[in-house]
């Protein structure tokens, strides 16, 4: 039995196989939301590779043009909370489509910026841009079953290889295009032509997303109040999932910005070089994400946590450790060095490839967790989640850097990330146990082998350990919400 929202739209994912809900139109809905998406992340992110040719240009400082991306992100993150309730309220395609024509005008105004204050001012308007991820989530969510909503989350989650797009078609735009432009000046050149190309595409991706995506549209928040839209985020388990994000896609966001200056810092690569290596991470970081909302949907979104946080907490323990060996110091002898210990390129990218794969994984289970338990509020749940974990994009890189200048060791990067996920694993592993001793009390204690494993729970002890109602029909499986759970104890 499934409990309907008073005053909300019948979605898909409220009711996965009856006839009377054809699935008509959810295929055109992933794939329109998935090309927008990629192209709105490619101009949230156009910075990390038009930055050299602007700084050359206004000769900018280093912290200078920091800020310029800094911007940017931040815009991308703080609008996703209201962003991601407005799609649940009237429908994902007509907020996506006004989205995409409000970040054309600041991208054709990034294009004709005249000084560093006017291009600072655009790059944050053209950072709204990254808002629309709460959007797709709202969309995608509606149109698609709960069974298969981890894969078409992770389909649409995969434009995050939007970043990599300006990385590679950036810097042979600008050496196609003059500087003087083309058509007498009409269409600018250099640098300027990249965010005068994302105007015009945009524009066209908005006229696909209207007149392409299923006119009648669902919408399910209509009718509610903007109090019951906003209170499923007094739970705290709304908080925790929000931390997930952040490990999982605010270090993504952080790493992808961070990586070219410790390649050319520490190994001494060339820009170029470094840029292409990044690129190595990034694509699995974003490609895998279909790959990890398959296995939510197979296994269970908490197995998957589980082995993300592991894979990241081995792969960042390795790369965070100082780079040294051990002296021996022997009565009548010399010094003797002994266990040496550096990180080569080769094994350094390896390692951070490695990273990359379990957050591309790790960033659909989060988000299989949210229409799960929150089927009505995905709009509000997934904006405030992507919103802490964008922020988490901004907030890293700063970190990353004070580490760096305190220890005096560039490795001290990954420490950062370790200590982030290996808290945000804890808090995670906490609450397990903490259902597992709610459901059954009297298992507390017991070791042995022949006690009652924590598979043989009932469904109903696992409803009353959650925060459900007791008698509620679940699977006896943690990985399973409690879909008529009142409020969680969840913690």
């Amino acid at each position: 039995m499934t409990t309907i929202h008073p005053g909300a739209t019948g979605t898909v994912a409220d009711q996965p196989d009856q006839p009377g809900n054809p699935d008509r139109g959810k295929g055109r809905v992933l794939t329109i939301s998935t090309i927008a998406f990629t192209l709105m992340f490619a101009v949230w992110l156009m910075f990390g590779v038009l930055g050299i040719p602007i700084r050359d240009e206004f000769g900018l400082t280093d912290v200078q043009l920091a800020w310029i991306t800094a911007v940017a992100v931040l815009n991308g993150a703080i609008w996703r909370l209201p962003a991601g309730i407005i799609a649940d309220r009237y429908g994902g395609r007509i907020v996506f489509t006004v989205m995409l024509l409000l970040t054309a005008v600041p991208a054709y105004l990034v294009s004709q910026a005249t000084s560093y204050t006017v291009l600072l001012f655009y790059a944050f308007l053209v950072g709204f841009a990254g808002n629309s991820f709460a959007v797709g989530i709202s969309w995608v969510s509606a149109w698609w079953p709960r069974r298969q909503q981890g894969l078409a989350l992770g389909v649409f989650g995969a434009g995050n290889v939007g970043a990599s797009v300006t990385k590679f078609i950036g810097p042979a735009l600008i050496a196609a295009v003059p500087a003087a432009g083309l058509l007498g000046g009409l269409v600018p050149g250099g640098w300027r032509f990249v965010p005068f190309l994302y105007a015009v595409l945009l524009l066209a991706m908005a006229a696909v997303a209207w007149f392409v995506s299923p006119r009648h549209d669902r919408r399910p928040g209509q009718g509610r109040s903007l109090g019951s839209m906003l209170r499923p985020l007094r739970e705290v388990r709304v908080w925790r999932f929000s931390l997930y994000y952040v490990i999982v896609f605010g270090a993504y966001v952080a790493l992808a910005a961070w990586l070219p200056k410790y390649y050319v810092d520490v190994y001494g690569l060339p820009l170029s070089q470094a840029a292409l290596l990044t690129a190595l991470f990034i694509f699995p970081a974003s490609l895998l994400r279909p790959v990890g909302g398959y296995l939510s949907d197979r296994i269970g979104a908490r197995k998957v946590m589980y082995a993300t946080f592991g894979t990241m907490l081995v792969a960042s323990g390795i790369l965070m450790m100082p780079y040294g060996y051990i002296v021996l110091q022997q009565p009548g002898a010399d010094p003797r060095q002994v266990m040496p210990w550096n990180v080569g390129v080769v094994l350094f990218t390896v390692l951070v490839v490695i990273i990359g794969c379990a957050m591309g994984v790790g960033k659909a289970a989060v988000y299989k967790h949210i229409p799960e338990y929150f089927p009505h509020d995905v709009g509000a749940v997934g904006g405030l989640v992507g919103s802490l974990g964008a922020l988490g994009g901004f907030f890293l890189p700063p970190l990353f850097a004070y580490a760096t200048g305190w220890s005096g060791a560039p490795q001290a990067t990954f420490g950062v990330l370790f200590v982030t996920t290996l808290i945000g694993a804890l808090w995670m592993h906490g609450t397990v146990v903490h259902m597992l001793h709610q459901a059954s009390p009297e298992l507390a204690n017991k070791f042995e082998k022949d006690q009652p494993a924590a598979d043989d729970l009932s469904g109903t002890q696992w409803a009353e350990a959650d925060g459900g109602m007791p008698g509620a029909p679940i699977p006896s499986h943690p990985d399973r919400p409690v879909a008529t759970a009142q409020k969680g104890s969840d913690s």
